[in-house]
């Protein structure tokens, strides 16, 4: 590895057809602009996760910035990347949460980022192919899909019972319950629309980088009526310090979670395995080697963010955006962007500060949020032509996304598997078993059934 990095031409300048390589830099001044605008890039998202989920948002700062920094040691400064707040983790995150306390989910954190690094290893010295054949498209999209349609619930809000200091429900003067919104789209519904709208109009109404801040941006106009309307509370940021470490939180032995954390390995693995196709597609350089050290190092960013009370992280598609529009891929940016949000992360009046985005801003988010992660999950099938006239393929994707959306649940003792962990395990043993019974049975090649007969678009060309 080496942080010498070459300094492109005059190292002010990049032609039309210029690509300034991950061993390449501009001029530092240069160099440091772009590094922020990696942070702003990966800001909205990334702080997005522990609101969500109720996770400190500094805590998950600090482990983003170290995790990207360890990211580019391991792969030896080849693969730009930085590591942000997972989304594959906030459904498992707030349901361990409510059942086991952070100490119960970031032991989920930390035995998801201890499997992936387990699956870099294996990579690293036998090569992708077995992933490639355990998890082909259909399943891979499907697995994604349900992930994100699984949250749908939540970005409308649930309500809970009020009750007394003693956890009796308290009857209001009819002698009937109340309930309380706890959060979503409900619980503020007017700043929640305003905020999903800004997000929308942004994205369509601004090119570039504004365009693709546009979670960012709608947040922050969310935010600003949110506060007109006075729905915010100011008083956590006055009291907060200006330098300090953020909270940290020790996971706690609960075997109980692993169901609901492992299944999101499969969308971390996919991920990273994109991102590196992305990256070299982008360069013109072949970086397949480079993909076991790349989730290994995402699987021990993961690993330190559950020891410590971070939430899991990824690589991140906005990153990809900001480099696809400068066309520097330098990694000497991405040092910028760790070193600038580790210096964010010590600072608890920073984190106080977002912490205070109210309920209704992060349900109008969340909203899109949800389902934009189970769009990436068709956007799968569609990039990788998944064939549905094949039933095997409609009955993979199917069943699981069923399984997810209504999030069955199986309980045996203090062991618990719901719809995202039912319905990864459904996508692998429906895809595996079908295609070997098809086989075995000569039915491969049969047509599809009268509901699944191919129909419009997959019949022009024929």
């Amino acid at each position: 590895m080496s942080f010498g990095w070459k300094l492109f031409g005059d190292g002010k300048t990049i032609g039309p057809k210029d690509v300034v390589g991950p061993g390449e830099r501009l001029t530092w001044p240069r160099t440091i602009g772009i590094g922020l605008q990696h942070i702003v890039a990966m800001f909205g998202a990334t702080f997005l996760v522990p609101l969500l989920t109720g996770f400190p948002p500094a805590t998950t700062l600090f482990f983003s910035a170290i995790g990207t920094m360890l990211f580019l040691l391991i792969t030896g400064n080849r693969l730009p990347s930085y590591l942000g707040s997972s989304f594959a983790f906030i459904a498992p995150l707030a349901a361990a949460t409510s059942s086991h306390g952070h100490a119960g989910a970031i032991f989920g954190v930390l035995s998801a980022g201890i499997l992936l690094a387990i699956i870099g290893v294996i990579v690293h010295f036998a090569g992708v192919r077995w992933i490639e054949v355990t998890m082909p498209p259909v399943v891979t999209g499907t697995i994604v899909a349900l992930i994100g349609f699984n949250l749908a619930p939540a970005a409308w809000g649930g309500t809970t019972l009020l009750k007394d200091e003693n956890d009796n429900v308290i009857l209001n003067e009819a002698g009937q319950v109340t309930e309380i919104v706890t959060g979503g789209f409900r619980a503020a519904p007017v700043t929640a629309f305003v905020t999903l709208a800004a997000i929308i109009l942004i994205t369509v109404l601004f090119r570039g980088l504004i365009g693709r801040l546009a979670i960012l941006l709608g947040v922050l106009v969310g935010y600003a009526f949110a506060a007109f309307r006075g729905e915010v509370n100011f008083q956590a940021i006055s009291d907060a310090a200006w330098v300090g470490l953020p909270e940290f939180t020790t996971p706690e032995f609960s075997p109980a979670v692993l169901g609901l954390f492992l299944p999101v390995v499969f969308v971390l693995v996919a991920e990273n395995i994109g991102h590196v196709k992305s990256v070299s597609a982008m360069t013109g350089q072949n970086l397949d080697k480079v993909t076991g050290r790349a989730l290994m190092a995402d699987g021990l960013a993961t690993t330190l963010a559950g020891i410590g009370g971070g939430s899991g992280t990824t690589t991140y598609a906005e990153n990809i955006g900001v480099m696809a529009a400068t066309r520097v891929y330098s990694t000497a940016a991405y040092w910028v962007a760790g070193v600038g949000a580790l210096f964010l992360s010590l600072s608890p009046k920073f984190g106080a500060a977002i912490s205070t985005v109210p309920a209704g801003v992060l349900g109008g988010a969340a909203t899109l949020l949800y389902g934009m992660i189970g769009m990436l999950g068709i956007r799968i099938w569609m990039q990788n032509r998944v064939d549905f006239s094949n039933p095997i393929n409609l009955t993979s994707a199917a069943v699981p996304l069923i399984i997810g959306m209504a999030n069955f649940t199986y309980a045996n003792g203090d062991l618990k598997f719901e719809g995202i962990a039912i319905g990864c395990a459904a996508a692998l043993v429906i895809f595996h078993v079908m295609t070997l019974l098809a086989k075995w049975r000569g039915t491969y090649a049969e047509p599809a059934s009268p509901a699944s007969a191919p129909a419009g678009s997959e019949l022009e060309g024929k």
